[in-house]
């Protein structure tokens, strides 16, 4: 269906992380037809085993809840479709792919024009530590932390902390946090994106109550958002949360180089990289956010060295979750450990 096999064999490979740009051009035009397959199955799905769930109430609550843990990862791939929606990477039409993640931000409760413009600015700044703050995980460097009070050292650390990170702080986000236009609340437009959806979702909880009371919120509803959101929290955490990402301060701070050597590759079962969308194809997906999620796999295929850069499996991953302070000295993160034993 897309093969520039023969296109990128003539070609050397780029020695710019800027120079990637005209080559990976050539893989960001969607399929309609693939888009509404990959809508089709996993929304399918989701609604499937949501209906199956609530089923299952009158048999056994253990198994309700075991399905609704297991929708979690549809779920988890509907929020993944809506951020290739937010690029206007899935449909070649900007106002289909607009609304489509106006719909689907009803199911992952977010609101979808107040997501997508954070999440442009992640993508305009990450790396750089001129400019943190929204739409990325908050990272102090040494010298900063070491400045803090020792109030605002504990707040820091309690932050970071994977109960908080990635227990408390997903239900806080998608339940809380995500009802406001947090950081637009001067601007109408985020307004009516906000309140619109909670709007819908307030409506979809009343008619599931009524028809089901409160059990279907508390073994479905709750379970499957729950387990999505710390999944999802855990693979944005990983895509840049890495021991050798890249920071740099404003003045020395490149787009193309943050975007290629500061986020990951993230090396997955094929089950898992499905169910969520190729997103850990984070560094391809980081140069060119305009290419459909099911494609990133054809640029892995053409091109080996980005294939083989930045590499990181899920074992490999555990131990960045115990990485907290940038260095900008040994440009890598620390451990609260090793920035304690730091001597300057």
């Amino acid at each position: 269906m897309f093969d520039n096999s023969e296109l990128q064999a003539e070609k050397p490979p780029p020695s710019d992380a800027r120079d990637w740009i005209k080559q990976l051009s050539a893989y960001r035009d969607p399929s309609t037809a693939r888009s509404l397959f990959e809508l089709g199955v996993t929304i399918g799905p989701f609604f499937g085993l949501w209906a199956f769930a609530w089923w299952s109430l009158s048999v056994s609550y253990w198994l309700t809840l075991a399905i609704s843990i297991a929708n979690g990862a549809f779920l988890l791939r509907l929020f993944t479709i809506q951020h290739d929606c937010g690029h206007g990477a899935f449909f070649k039409n900007r106002t289909a792919s607009d609304w489509t993640g106006r719909a689907l931000g009803v199911l992952t409760l977010t609101p979808y024009a107040v997501w997508r413009h954070c999440h442009s600015i992640h993508h305009s700044a990450s790396g750089n530590l001129g400019r943190r703050g929204i739409g990325d995980i908050a990272t102090l460097t040494v010298t900063e932390y070491n400045d803090r009070s020792p109030f605002g050292r504990l707040v820091y650390r309690l932050y970071r902390n994977p109960i908080v990170l990635f227990g408390l702080g997903p239900g806080y986000l998608f339940l809380l946090q995500n009802r406001l236009p947090l950081g637009l609340m001067n601007q109408a437009k985020y307004w009516v994106s906000a309140m619109g959806t909670n709007a819908v979702i307030i409506a979809a909880l009343a008619v599931i109550t009524y028809f089901g009371g409160l059990m279907p919120l508390l073994l479905i509803f709750l379970p499957s958002t729950l387990l999505a959101g710390t999944a999802g929290m855990w693979l944005f955490y990983v895509q840049h949360q890495f021991e050798d990402t890249h920071w740099d301060e404003d003045g020395d701070w490149q787009l193309h180089d943050a975007a290629l050597h500061g986020s990951s590759h993230y090396v997955m079962p094929a089950p898992l990289q499905w169910l969520s969308a190729n997103i850990g194809i984070h560094h391809v997906h980081h140069l060119y956010s305009r290419i459909p999620f099911y494609r990133l796999p054809e640029v892995l295929k053409d091109h080996v060295e980005l294939a083989n850069s930045n590499r990181m499996t899920i074992g490999e991953s555990l131990a960045c979750a115990r990485l907290h302070l940038w260095d900008d000295k040994q440009k890598r993160l620390l451990s609260f450990a090793e920035a304690n034993a730091q001597v300057y």
